[in-house]
């Protein structure tokens, strides 16, 4: 009994000292609250005990962040920000007119005396519906990367949003305590360590590492799949309920399962969280996608059918998902130590989104699930869509520069940038005899580097060229750092593929004909409408039935106007097969008239059409093998 006695009450010590452990360490660190039952006109107030370590000094800068990882637009989120104070621990607000603390910029507030500052205050407006910056009425956060604040159904912390740090003090630890609805759930990949039935606390080493874990706070619909040693979470909030988590995870797992086997077996992380977002209206950005973190992706896509967006999750989830690799696993110093203020972008977005993007569509062939055929109108949309952009400009001067001089050719990234990644990976096959590949090769470099080593930006070609071959440091050189067009076509040629300029093919024609010919706006009811029946195709004018002076409202049976048109007509191109049935209501002499066909493949004339030679010779074949695997074909 008395052996039980000692031990109980070591036990007790050890909890007191634990206890006293982490209470000085909390003192020491951000200490956030907010109240999720207490919104005021979509705004949310934000309250901050400030670290210890930063009362001992004279004057100190509070951030918001100017821009975030994975965006690469200046979006200035201190703009959201309103009514911003400051108090001593006595409780005494710091008063303007003392000159204790001001606004430098935007993202920034100045505060003297902070020796005797105990907690600020301030108040949050979400970003979704608010426009701030109505001298640039393009300047709309794109939702993936903003907040939102619906009261009593969907909140959206895009932590950047809401929290902010001391300048020289980022690497403090963080706790953030949030009162919710008793019926919410707060879906992330942060830890949660403690609350009660309605209150989370969750925790973060640092500030990086809180902007980086997106939270979804509203009713609970989630599900969880095990992927080798990583559980995975996905939370969805679908307004109509039209899609559920559970569909969702029907849809990805076997694209993570894919990627499970594409990586090796082994996942570079244990956990990991979906956060989906289902919009019943038109977005203030006209877009949708997604923004990828270390541990998480938070979607923004439009609610409809579940079989009209499966398709469209799958691919953006294969995107999203690995970025676990890159750059989670490898990244630069401008990454590593991120600018939230003045940002320093890196020359290498061939590397983080080009070839995530070239490995979402590679994994699906290699792993059976794209035809080859599938997989190849997927390269030539990329090629089709690189022609809309500066073709002459380097990468690497592009990636640089994406913030300023360049901005508009950003988007490059996911066309160029994974026909980057697709020759780069023909061309260490070809030179392995088909034994290594790209997906070898980022391997060596997560060997390498890993979560919490960065690389130099002017070392990366001499580091990947020390891992492989002189003649990639060449092919970095002419095709990534230099300005000659990217030999698409004869990497292709070298796995037994014909590439074309222009071919007659069999083929769905989307819209009805070209566009950029035949549609215009009807701007008094802001809707599309057919402008010039020349542009008509036979499938526009025969099987739809299209007429001059039409106006299109209604897509598929989804209202479709000038606001949400990228979002209608951009996943209706990404999911569309042969034999869908195509719905179309449009306005003919101001009577409402249905149109409907089924989709069917007809002659149309196509640029840049990718298909097997016909006289491709044995090492070529061994190539496509080495490159593609055992892929599928003749769907």
């Amino acid at each position: 009994m008395k052996r039980i006695i000692k031990n109980l009450g070591l036990l007790s010590l050890l909890m007191l000292f634990t206890h006293l452990t982490f209470a000085q360490e909390k003192s020491d660190a951000y200490q956030f609250k907010v109240n999720l039952t207490k919104v005021s006109d979509d705004k949310l107030m934000v309250e901050l005990i400030v670290p210890e370590s930063v009362r001992k000094e004279k004057t100190v800068k509070y951030h918001i962040p100017k821009i975030v990882p994975g965006t690469y637009s200046i979006y200035d989120f201190g703009r959201f920000i309103t009514e911003f104070k400051a108090y001593g621990k006595n409780g005494k607000e710091f008063k303007s007119k003392r000159v204790k603390h001001s606004r430098l910029d935007p993202n920034t507030w100045t505060i003297k005396k902070a020796k005797k500052l105990y907690k600020i205050t301030y108040i949050v407006e979400d970003t979704w519906d608010t426009n701030k910056d109505p001298k640039n009425s393009d300047n709309f956060v794109f939702e993936p990367g903003g907040t939102n604040i619906e009261s009593g159904k969907n909140f959206v912390f895009n932590n950047h949003g809401f929290f902010g740090y001391f300048a020289g003090f980022k690497r403090r630890a963080y706790y953030l305590e949030v009162d919710r609805p008793a019926n919410f759930f707060g879906a992330t990949s942060l830890d949660r360590i403690g609350g009660d039935e309605d209150t989370d606390v969750f925790s973060a080493l640092n500030y990086m590492d809180l902007a980086d874990a997106p939270i979804m706070f509203s009713e609970p619909d989630t599900a969880v799949i095990k992927v080798g040693n990583a559980d995975v979470l996905i939370s969805t909030y679908s307004p109509n309920g039209e899609v559920t988590s559970d569909f969702i995870a029907s849809q990805i797992e076997p694209i993570l399962q894919a990627q499970k086997a594409y990586l090796g077996g082994d996942l570079p992380v244990n956990k990991y969280a979906f956060i989906i977002y289902l919009n019943d209206g038109a977005s203030f950005s006209g877009k949708f996608g997604a923004l990828e973190h270390s541990y998480s992706s938070l979607y923004y896509l439009p609610e409809m059918a579940p079989e009209q967006i499966a398709q469209t999750v799958r691919d953006v989830a294969a995107h999203e998902f690995f970025h676990i690799v890159t750059p989670l696993n490898i990244h630069s110093e401008q990454i590593h130590n991120f600018d939230f203020i003045n940002p320093e972008m890196s020359m290498h977005l061939w590397l983080y989104e080009g070839v995530t993007e070239y490995s979402a569509g590679h994994v699906q062939v290699t792993q059976g699930l794209m035809p080859l055929e599938a997989y190849l109108k997927v390269i030539e949309g990329k090629i089709t869509n690189a022609k809309t952009y500066e073709d002459n400009l380097p990468f690497t001067v592009m990636s640089s520069k994406v913030l300023t001089k360049h901005k508009d050719q950003y988007g490059n990234v996911y066309e160029k940038g994974a026909l980057i990644g697709m020759c780069l990976d023909i061309r260490l096959r070809q030179l392995s005899n088909g034994k290594s590949g790209l997906q070898q090769l980022i391997q060596k470099l997560s060997d390498e580097y890993g979560k919490d080593k960065a690389f130099q930006d002017e070392d990366l070609f001499d580091v990947i060229t020390e891992l492989s071959y002189p003649e990639i440091g060449t092919f970095f050189e002419n095709y990534v750092a230099g300005s000659k067009p990217l030999p698409v076509a004869e990497c292709l040629t070298e796995a037994g593929l014909q590439y074309y300029d222009k071919k007659m093919v069999k083929d769905i024609s989307l819209f009805g004909g070209d566009i950029n010919t035949f549609l215009g706006v009807d701007y008094a009811r802001m809707r599309l409408k057919i402008e010039n029946a020349k542009g008509l195709d036979q499938f526009g004018s025969e099987m739809i039935g299209f007429k001059k002076g039409d106006v299109i409202t209604k897509w598929n049976e989804n209202d479709l106007n000038l606001q949400n048109v990228n979002e209608i007509l951009g996943l209706y191109a990404n999911t569309v097969k042969e034999g869908d049935e195509l719905k179309i209501t449009v306005l003919r002499n101001d009577e409402e008239v249905e149109l409907s066909t089924t989709l069917q493949a007809i002659d149309v004339e196509k640029e840049n059409v990718i298909l097997p030679a016909e006289t491709a010779t044995e090492a070529q074949l061994k190539l496509r093998k080495a490159w593609l695997g055992d892929y599928k074909t003749g769907e």
